[in-house]
């Protein structure tokens, strides 16, 4: 579709570029019909006797098979990402439908965010007891993205957590996922790589 261009099948007053918002605002509009999960990127305190890192985002992805890859991607305006960045590892926490507290604590930068079970990943990254996933990995590489970084994580080791639905973003909102009656769910275990 053209920005600002009447497609086949469009009609008067909707879609695209409808309300002459601009580009920016008809992405976020189409996008925001593609739910995505929730996941807390986190990684080691930076310096003895601070609290760990951890930055809320929605785009933690699957990126390879062989080699083994996960993406998310961080904004540009991002005061965490640098932080994570210098650690050269990151956890990528897949966050449960009851973790939206978990979630808003970090986007507000509550003092007690960090309030909640966790254990170590193996890289020493912290890792959300009632996630429903979790992937461990070493930072392989950062592309420039628009107003986003695209990081790249090595998988070294990951696992499955809490057996409830996620947490989803959908249209501005928090949801969940329930999947159609009759199809199984085949969950692997942990790996180590």
């Amino acid at each position: 579709m053209t920005y600002g261009s009447r497609s086949e099948g469009s009609h008067e007053g909707s879609g695209c570029g409808a309300d002459h918002r601009g580009p920016a605002a008809d992405l976020r509009t189409v996008l925001g019909r593609c739910p995505t999960g929730v996941a807390l990127i986190t990684a080691p305190a930076p310096r003895p006797g601070a609290d760990p890192l951890g930055m809320v985002v929605g785009t933690f992805t699957s990126v390879s098979l062989d080699p083994p890859l996960v993406g998310f991607l961080p904004a540009r305006t991002s005061t965490t990402w640098p932080l994570i960045r210098a650690g050269g590892r990151f956890c990528g926490n897949v966050l449960s439908a009851g973790q939206r507290g978990v979630c808003e604590a970090f986007v507000t930068k509550s003092p007690h965010r960090w309030d909640l079970p966790h254990r170590w990943s193996p890289s020493g990254c912290p890792l959300l007891l009632d996630a429903v996933a979790w992937v461990d990995c070493a930072t392989y590489a950062q592309s420039d993205a628009g107003d986003h970084w695209f990081v790249t994580g090595s998988v070294r080791a990951l696992g499955t957590g809490h057996q409830g639905p996620p947490l989803v973003f959908l249209g501005g909102r928090y949801g969940t996922y329930a999947p159609q009656s009759g199809h199984r769910d085949q969950t692997p275990g942990p790996m180590t790589a």
